[in-house]
């Protein structure tokens, strides 16, 4: 199992960046993707996640209207399109993989994510 996270870097505020997450080694459309993130000193968070189909997605309250989560089950990627980029969303950002059912609601919480990339950092400049 692999998740494969890519597309961060150094940006300035304002500006916008995506995120891709390949998956590999595990049946992509038997699960809900997830993004997170861990800013320096502080704690992981959640940020966003869709779900099996990309039909539903959530938010954390922060990243609403600017970011949007997405996936390709084709690719067997998810994407993390962010815009209006503000110097708090500096992190690493990590994809995540949750074995859900059709009917499985949203989850926030890390530990109901099974498989974790290795993380891209996202640096935003003033």
């Amino acid at each position: 199992v692999q998740l494969q996270a890519s597309g961060g870097g150094l940006v300035q505020a304002g500006a916008f960046l995506r995120l891709s997450c390949v998956a590999s080694g595990f049946t992509f459309n038997n699960y809900a993707m997830g993004w997170f993130r861990q800013a320096p000193g502080k704690e992981r968070e959640f940020v966003a996640t869709v779900n099996w189909s990309g039909g539903s997605t959530y938010y954390v309250d922060p990243v609403k209207g600017r970011f949007a989560i997405s996936r390709d089950n084709a690719k067997n990627t998810v994407y993390l399109q962010m815009g209006s980029l503000k110097p708090e969303d500096t992190a690493v950002y990590f994809c995540a993989a949750r074995w859900v059912t059709r009917y499985s609601p949203h989850s926030t919480h890390e530990g109901d994510y099974t498989y974790w990339g290795q993380g891209t950092l996202v640096t935003v400049s003033q």
